[in-house]
């Protein structure tokens, strides 16, 4: 599986002429004539990097049951018609250039780091031991209900295993920068290179519209049986957070997806020393949130936040206890819920 030499020749294929002497052709310009030709499509073109191995995804297939040799190569399109790897193949290789970059932090913020670490390889070694990374800080909390004792993991497996499984899949690989994912008391952070696709809005994607930015990346996975089905890996999530009061977030740029896991059993520690501290400053703030209600008829979490300068955790804590204590009234779900006076309210 080595092509050292045809990486070799194509390089010398693509000249440029200036004033009639010929120099070999930059990478730069070799990508431009292989979108020509193979599309736009980063896993489907052609890979300037011929030679590759395939130790860590051969292994996988084998674990698997599942045939993986020259003909599977070219079905799965890790290899093209004229037998060159593919970027899929590139990906997949023990070679792959691209990485995962892992943190975990002291507290809710990036002030102080407890470890940090980065994966490289295959991407179905950086699938499995990105996996065993988050898994050791996957606690388990016992509470119980008279003599039943009930145990509950900080993050459910499934929405861990399927908010990795999104990062790899529909990661933008045309970036080079690594993939981040951040783990702080309260949530974990799963930032993935390259926004929505054209047309496709958050909405969509809630209601498990999916269009796949490496549909042949995502053969692979469901030959392996990593995925079951397309589009259904959001609706996973959020289903393992049906009987928790704080649920993923989604958020979208133009380059970037992100998604925050709450951590279950967070309410249950650190969240209640937090809310205590802050009881000196709930009576000012909750008056300011009452004036702002009594000016525009509702707000959101969102205009407390930017109103009073506080972070989306301490706003979403403040809005709870108004309503909790019958001070406002919520309308709405999720990031669009409004906030106008209870009846009675001050």
């Amino acid at each position: 599986m080595y092509r050292e030499n045809e990486t070799t020749e194509l390089k010398e294929k693509v000249v440029t002429d200036i004033r009639y002497s010929s120099v070999p052709a930059s990478d730069t310009a070799i990508r431009n004539m292989i979108k020509e030709t193979d599309g736009d499509r980063f896993e489907a073109m052609r890979s300037l990097e011929q030679n590759l191995t395939f130790d860590d995804v051969g292994e996988e297939f084998r674990k698997r049951n599942v045939e993986f040799g020259i003909p599977q190569m070219k079905t799965l399109n890790i290899s093209g018609e004229d037998g060159l790897y593919t970027n899929l193949g590139l990906l997949l290789s023990d070679q792959c250039p691209h990485t995962i970059k892992a943190a975990v932090f002291q507290g809710t913020d990036q002030s102080v780091f407890k470890t940090r670490h980065e994966f490289e390889g295959s991407l179905m070694r950086q699938l499995n031991e990105v996996y065993d990374y988050i898994d050791r800080y996957n606690q388990i909390h016992a509470d119980f209900e008279g003599l039943l004792r009930i145990d509950t993991r900080d993050y459910p497996e499934t929405a861990v295993r399927e908010a990795l499984l999104n990062l790899l899949v529909h990661r933008d690989y045309s970036f080079h920068a690594s993939a981040f994912i951040r783990i702080y008391d309260d949530r974990m952070e799963f930032v993935s290179l390259g926004g929505l696709l054209p047309g496709i809005g958050l909405d969509d994607i809630m209601m498990g519209v999916s269009v796949c930015r490496n549909q042949n990346l995502a053969n692979v996975f469901y030959r392996l049986r990593l995925i079951e089905a397309y589009g259904t890996g959001i609706q996973k999530i959020m289903q393992a957070y049906a009987k928790v009061d704080r649920k993923p977030v989604l958020e979208v740029t133009g380059n970037t997806f992100k998604i925050t896991l709450p951590n279950c059993n967070f309410r249950q520690s650190q969240e209640q020393t937090e809310d205590k501290a802050s009881d000196l400053y709930q009576d000012e703030r909750e008056k300011q949130v009452l004036q702002m209600v009594k000016d525009a008829g509702s707000v959101t979490r969102a205009e407390v936040e930017s109103r009073l300068e506080i972070s989306t955790s301490t706003a979403t804590r403040l809005l709870r206890r108004m309503v909790k204590y019958q001070m406002l009234k919520p309308y709405g779900r999720g990031r669009t819920t409004r906030y106008t006076l209870a009846r009675g309210s001050r």
